[in-house]
């Protein structure tokens, strides 16, 4: 049995919700999938209900929002993993909160899949304590659990900042903040975030709150290693310009690193749509116009899988792009996409001019990566072991260093490691080729349960699926 509807989201996000809400309100049949068990995504990410009876609702706004799409009659199917795309191009292949196959169909597509945090491998990323920020944001905020007791938080982003600010809040003591970028300091490309005094004034308050804390933060600097037994213990930091060159070592119980982050495109690869590798990130960014139009008439694309901006700019794209389904789907003249996206995409652009780009970081940070460091966690593969294969059998090939290596075959599918193999095969491959900035899209692009594809081959054949 296939579910139609008018439009399918998936992503419940503020992306999604603001479309499906938009979407619904002008009388179209709509669902929305995701597969975390409550609305939201990351940013308002729901907290436990035992979490909220003691601390409060940390963005209201986000359960208000909900609660305007499920009045406005929007199917929520939460707890729904999309994993796949069916033979026709057009029907999604699901897995129900219960492991059973679910296949949806809707005459026009909105993928609103959100975006994941970027890595960038170091000794030590593999010790218990050493996470992602968006983690320790997400413990902190959601659940009101501090990652640690003394942290250092390090990468590149402004994101940093305020994990930092909710990590004081709950009595942790940040240690320092490691951007391996320049951003704060004055100079002329600083001067166009003038014309953004409400990001300004946050910034300010991000500011004030770490000086208050004596929160040091090292410019121009970048994680060598990570330290410890059962859990992390130190952590060594280096000039990002001489990345091989130890300068101070922190005592520490958690350290919490991220370059920022990636779109995730699986679903948009999946079905066709046009991407291009963005020469500043390395990633592979869906190729759309202002109002989330892919190069598919049924698909669009909207919040961060089109492009990093933050959720004020997601939020925008959603409707946006609800504003044009529903122009072609009912026939209305769609209205231009808003001012407001555009001035929030020069904001986005002027964020990503302040700090070093992705793509120039690995660069840099590559080369000194010690050969057994891991640069695949989850099947244990080392950087050595990925550039002696890229230079080898694979000849620069990433797909063919992936089949030698295993590298991002593991549960996250190189959603962790993707970004530093695919550099590793660049620096180590014997001749100049072109740039593959991901692994490419499969079926299933999440793990699902076997007993899931049985099922789904059951019903194809038309007999009952195992027990």
């Amino acid at each position: 049995m296939i579910v139609e509807r008018d439009v399918l989201v998936v992503g419940g996000g503020p992306a999604g919700l603001t479309a499906a809400l938009r979407l619904a309100q002008a009388g179209l049949t709509v669902t929305v999938l995701d597969e975390q068990a409550e609305l939201g995504g990351q940013y308002y990410r729901r907290p436990a209900p035992e979490v909220a009876a003691l601390w409060g609702d940390h963005r209201p706004e986000g359960r208000r929002l909900v609660e305007r799409v499920r009045a406005a009659g929007v199917e929520c199917r939460t707890g729904h993993l999309v994993w796949g795309v069916a033979d026709d191009g057009r029907t999604l292949l699901a897995a129900d909160p219960a492991g059973r196959p679910v296949r949806l169909r809707g005459r026009h597509l909105l993928l609103a899949t959100g975006a994941y945090e970027r890595a960038i491998p170091f000794p030590g990323w593999q010790l218990p304590g050493v996470t992602t920020p968006g983690f320790a944001q997400h413990l902190a905020a959601a659940d009101h659990t501090p990652i640690g007791d003394r942290v250092v938080l390090a990468g590149s982003g402004p994101f940093l900042l305020p994990v930092a600010c909710t990590l004081l809040a709950l009595g942790v003591r940040v240690a320092g903040i490691a951007e391996a970028g320049t951003p704060y300091r004055a100079g002329l490309r600083a001067l166009g975030a003038v014309r953004h005094p409400a990001r300004l004034r946050e910034l300010a308050g991000y500011g004030a709150r770490l000086a208050r804390a004596r929160v040091p933060i090292w410019q121009g600097t970048v994680v060598l290693r990570a330290d410890g037994g059962d859990r992390v213990s130190a952590v060594t930091l280096a000039a990002t310009a001489r990345p091989a060159v130890p300068v101070r070592t922190v005592e520490v119980d958690a350290l919490c690193v991220g370059y920022g982050f990636r779109p995730q495109t699986d679903l948009v690869r999946l079905l066709g749509c046009a991407v291009r590798a963005d020469a500043a990130t390395g990633d592979a960014v869906p190729v759309t116009d202002p109002a989330g139009r892919t190069s598919r008439e049924d698909v669009h694309v909207a919040g961060e899988a089109a492009g990093i901006g933050g959720v004020h700019l997601a939020t925008a794209r959603g409707r946006a792009a609800a504003d044009d389904i529903l122009a072609r789907l009912t026939g209305r003249p769609a209205p231009r996409p808003a001012r407001r996206i555009r001035r929030l995409a020069r904001f986005a652009a002027l964020t990503e001019a302040l700090y070093p780009s992705p793509a120039d970081l690995l660069a840099t940070l590559l080369p000194a990566l010690p050969e057994h460091t891991m640069a695949c966690r989850c099947e244990a593969v080392t950087a050595g072991e990925v550039r002696a294969v890229a230079a080898g059998p694979a000849a620069g090939d990433l797909n063919a260093t992936k089949a030698w290596t295993r590298a991002g075959m593991g549960p996250c599918q190189g959603r962790a490691c993707g970004f530093a193999v695919a550099g590793l095969v660049r620096e180590a491959a014997p001749a100049p080729a072109a740039a593959t900035p991901v692994f490419p899209a499969r079926t299933p692009v999440r793990p699902v349960e076997i007993a899931t594809l049985l099922d789904l081959a059951a019903e194809d054949a038309g007999t009952d699926g195992p027990a």
